[in-house]
């Protein structure tokens, strides 16, 4: 009974008649399943205050959606099935992009958009080939085929407006050179943040600001730079004044790289990046309010529990006060001294005898290892993965954040929405509904 009232709802809903919002903007949080939306409530609390202040995803909620792949994949999804769920409306197996089971093409709510004639855009702070882009952008039957995968960029025909994000390594190779063919086609090549603000709005914008991705959002030159290159994205998508408007993606690909190393710290520092694009966007929309936002995440990733080990309590003081993230001091411990003073510059708070000790441990004998995080550096000496997985037991136990894997979960993720059509996504729904709304607000 509860199955068919909810696709009794999901037809009433899509068959209701909208008027079609001009702009579209879909936005995942990748990895950022409901506890980081909580725990990123609580970093950004003000404790001088009784209250605890609501954040942007506070004030936007509006619903949940599930996340399992297809029936060959069991029910935790990967970022590329999730990637195409939400792009396509189809299930697929894990590790496909934009393709059914069977390896067929599926269309993407992007590629409609594009053949409606509006604008694209596409902002992530992961590889722009990464996962969650190329589920949107392209067809392949493998996540890490990122060499292909940016191929199809330029070979199938560019498709964006706006391509901004890292991937140095993936486009400017010894066999090929994707960057001098776009230029060659007429699009404009950036790779420094301080260009986007005089980049021509008449031609094409690619930007790539690191050989992958980008440094995490604590040691960026700009702690917030997925709202920069989103502010840079939607003012060009708009003083291109296409008359059909246009569809853009952006994603907060790192929420998911932290999750995967169990990293709190990085976790917050992501959230925080993401929340400042929304709360741009919520004035943007003031300003276009013929725009509808969406915002969603692909899955969970790392079953992060906000108070652990029996405990009633999360503190998280120390993240408010760190400046950098858990790699950028693992690394400085490594070529440094291990002493109060040191600590206390690379932390920003003064460590216990014990956990200047645990560290020092590591560095003498490095038996611990990062192998277990899918985005761990594996260049990186045994000395300094054994230090970051100590710095980042560290603040875990200080702030007494837990843990329940390094890898992605099943749970529900949360759905917000504002602007123009928002109350279509109101209550629970699959992530393939989001998808087949979406289609449907772009033929109104």
């Amino acid at each position: 009974m509860k199955k068919i009232l909810s696709t009794l709802l999901l037809s009433s809903v899509i068959c209701h008649s909208y008027a079609a919002p001009k702009n579209i903007i879909m936005i995942v949080g990748d990895g950022m399943g409901p506890a980081y939306t909580t725990a990123y409530r609580y970093f950004r609390d003000d404790p001088k205050t009784k209250i605890i202040e609501e954040t942007v995803f506070d004030r936007t909620l509006v619903g949940m959606s599930s996340t399992y792949p297809a029936r060959v994949s069991g029910y935790v999804t990967d970022s590329a099935a999730g990637a195409t769920a939400l792009a396509t409306g189809h299930k697929t197996y894990n590790g496909a992009i934009g393709i059914t089971p069977d390896k067929k093409p599926v269309e993407t709510v992007l590629e409609r958009a594009k053949k409606l004639g509006k604008s694209i855009g596409v902002v992530v702070t992961s590889q722009v080939n990464h996962a969650t882009p190329a589920g949107y952008l392209t067809h392949n039957e493998s996540r890490r085929n990122y060499n292909e995968i940016a191929d199809s960029y330029v070979d199938k025909g560019w498709k964006t407006d706006v391509l901004l994000g890292g991937g140095w390594k993936y486009f400017i190779r010894e066999d090929r050179n994707l960057v001098k063919e776009l230029q060659a086609q007429g699009i404009n090549y950036i790779d420094r943040y301080e260009q986007l603000a005089k980049a021509p709005t008449n031609k094409p914008l690619f930007g790539l600001f690191a050989d992958v991705g980008l440094p995490w959002a604590l040691d960026d030159i700009n702690t917030h730079r997925l709202s920069l290159m989103t502010k840079a994205a939607t003012k060009h998508l708009v003083e291109a004044k296409n008359p059909n408007g246009f569809f853009m993606l952006i994603e907060g690909s790192q929420i998911d790289w932290g999750g995967h190393g169990n990293d709190i710290i990085d976790a917050m520092g992501e959230m925080d990046d993401l929340a400042k694009t929304l709360e741009y966007l919520e004035e943007f929309v003031k300003q276009h309010p013929d725009t509808l936002v969406v915002i969603t995440a692909d899955h969970s990733t790392g079953g992060l529990t906000v108070a652990a080990n029996g405990k009633y309590e999360w503190t998280p003081d120390v993240l408010r006060t760190i400046k950098h993230s858990a790699d950028f001091i693992s690394k400085k411990l490594v070529s440094e001294n291990i002493n109060a003073q040191s600590t206390k510059e690379l932390f920003n708070f003064q460590l216990t005898a014990d956990e200047l000790s645990l560290l020092i441990e590591s560095k003498k004998s490095p038996h611990k290892d990062a192998s277990h995080n899918l985005y761990a550096d594996k260049h990186a000496s045994k000395v300094q993965q054994a230090l970051l997985k100590t710095i980042k037991d560290i603040i875990n136990a200080r702030t007494n954040t837990g843990w329940t894997s390094s890898g992605h979960t099943a749970v529900d993720v949360p759905v917000f929405a504002f602007g123009e059509n928002k109350e279509m996504f109101y209550g629970f729904q699959d992530d393939t509904d989001i998808a087949k709304k979406i289609f449907k607000l772009l033929e109104e």
